[in-house]
């Protein structure tokens, strides 16, 4: 199987340029001024017609990590909503008071999907303890994927404790999807640590900014560069 590429999508203006240029699931988001919220029903609706790539859609309803039983309640009413509307899979994960992976609410939504697959998103990365997050995570049922950039400043920061990690652990590296200020660069060293799974935001906007479409060339960029640092590395 080839490697993943994953892009964020705001809407279905970036399905071309996603699809041409070879981007194999798409995280539909939205507000990425609060690095990514719930999107509305009608948007993933018309990412799903405009579309076969398999949408993976943010389940998050503010800009922190931390949730609440009338949140909790709000999201499970979403992901059955957005679930309906197209939705493959979902994005979520949420921490507790003391910054520890609150198993609990990530449990209580994820036993709402409906068995579909789901990624445990950048909440990781804020954890107090990186290793005893890694102990729980990899293990929540129906994950398969967990999107961190090795540190809550980034890829650039956070290199070296994905590279140590995923080489430390075939669990860690199986589910790894490496994230967040994501570089070129970056891209070799992690895929010969065994990550496989790679995801870009604004990287493949031209001019890395929001309020352009994803662009087909910046995207084949990226199938090329990971195809080929992943090629080998085998």
């Amino acid at each position: 199987m080839r490697p993943l590429l994953e892009v964020i999508a705001l809407g279905p203006g970036d399905v071309p340029g996603a699809v041409e240029g070879g981007a194999d699931r798409l995280e539909v988001v939205a507000d990425m001024d609060a690095d990514g919220l719930t999107p509305s029903l009608d948007t993933v609706r018309d990412l799903k017609r405009a579309c076969d790539l398999p949408l993976r859609v943010m389940l998050r309803t503010n800009d922190g990590f931390s949730t609440s039983g009338s949140e909790l309640a709000r999201l499970r009413i979403a992901a059955y909503q957005l679930a309906n509307a197209g939705a493959d899979g979902f994005v979520l994960g949420f921490l507790g008071l003391n910054a520890e992976i609150d198993v609990e609410a990530t449990l209580a939504l994820a036993d709402e999907l409906g068995g579909r697959p789901w990624t445990f998103h950048r909440a990781i990365d804020h954890c107090l303890d990186l290793n005893e997050a890694w102990e729980v995570v990899p293990g929540l049922p129906g994950l398969d994927a967990v999107l961190t950039a090795g540190s809550a400043r980034g890829v650039g920061s956070g290199l070296d404790e994905l590279c140590t990690r995923a080489t430390g652990s075939a669990r860690a590296a199986e589910v790894m999807m490496a994230g967040g200020g994501l570089e070129p660069d970056h891209v070799p060293w992690l895929a010969r640590a065994g990550v496989r799974q790679f995801h870009v935001g604004s990287r493949v906007r031209p001019g890395g900014s929001w309020k352009a479409y994803i662009d087909a060339g910046l995207v084949r960029s990226w199938r090329i560069l990971i195809d080929d640092a992943v090629a080998a590395a085998l």
